[in-house]
């Protein structure tokens, strides 16, 4: 199996700090661009959206550890996903309320999809037929149909809907609605809610466990990750983390999760077995997280 590391993009050093989940220590910081977001981690490469200033996607390649290019997006790119079989990525631009396709062959942009106001999180589903899409100002998911390129439907979901993920086998997708402090469950075949769940102070980031149990939320204003048992529904576990917790990814093998706390420069190691930080690293206000 490759080596795996994690990805933390860091707003205040505009970089991206590399770990080692072996030893979790960082083995590499390499600069991006300004204010650097959300991370999408895709084979050998690791795309990091600019969303302030320049508006662009950095490209880094993973061998190397260098950014090798870059492209532009669209006004405010935040969330950046790359579809299953690799070929495809998609960047939200929220101040233009559009999409960006570009091709991962060429790191180039080669399309745009409008999409209803503020969109934010986007999450491909397993089988890269349709991706999510947050739209935060419309308290919306927008789905897109990737053959199209077009949005084919929208999820009326609750307040500031920011990032969302889906399960394993694809059946359903989880949204946190940071104004509502909730968390909407969708039945992906039906295209409906299902259920709501309470959650902590301000929703974030949000990731589901590799084998389908489990969710982790980010609570900004609680500092706390919400473990969502998926199973029942409920809320299982509340762990506190470090101080305004943004984005949270597992590993591969599901056995840590990475959380990086915007307010603490720092990223929580959570042991997934213990539900409890194993411990912390320093990074600059660190903002999106990835693992790969």
């Amino acid at each position: 199996m490759p080596e795996s590391f994690v990805y933390v993009a860091s707003a205040g050093a505009n970089t991206v700090s590399i770990i080692d989940p072996a030893s979790d220590t960082v083995v590499a910081e390499v600069p991006t661009g300004e204010s650097s977001y959300g991370v999408a981690v895709a084979g050998q490469r690791v795309y990091v959206t600019n969303p302030i200033g320049p508006n662009t996607v950095s490209v880094l390649d993973v061998p190397s550890r260098s950014v090798v290019g870059s492209f532009a997006a669209g006004h405010g790119p935040f969330g950046v996903a790359v579809s299953p079989d690799g070929a495809t990525g998609y960047v939200t631009n929220f101040s233009e309320n559009t999409v960006s396709v570009f091709d991962t062959a060429t790191d180039r942009v080669v399309g745009s999809i409008a999409t209803a106001a503020g969109p934010f999180g986007v999450a491909f589903a397993p089988d890269g037929a349709r991706a999510y899409v947050t739209a935060i100002n419309a308290h919306s998911v927008q789905v897109i149909d990737t053959a199209r390129r077009a949005v084919v439907g929208n999820i009326e979901v609750q307040r500031a809907p920011y990032w969302v993920a889906f399960t394993p086998d694809g059946a359903r997708a989880y949204v946190t609605n940071q104004n509502s402090d909730s968390v909407s469950v969708i039945d992906v075949v039906s295209g409906t809610v299902t259920a709501t769940i309470a959650v902590g102070d301000r929703p974030d980031g949000i990731a589901v466990s590799p084998d389908g149990r489990l969710a982790y939320v980010t609570c900004r204003s609680a500092n706390v990750v919400s473990v969502l048992d998926l199973a029942s529904g409920t809320v299982s576990a509340a762990i506190p983390v470090g101080s305004v917790p943004q984005s949270v990814a597992f590993t591969a093998d599901g056995t840590k999760a990475y959380v990086a706390n915007q307010g603490s420069d720092s990223v929580s190691v959570i042991d997934v077995s213990a539900g409890a930080v194993a411990g912390t690293i320093t990074v600059v206000e660190p903002t999106g997280v990835g693992a790969g």
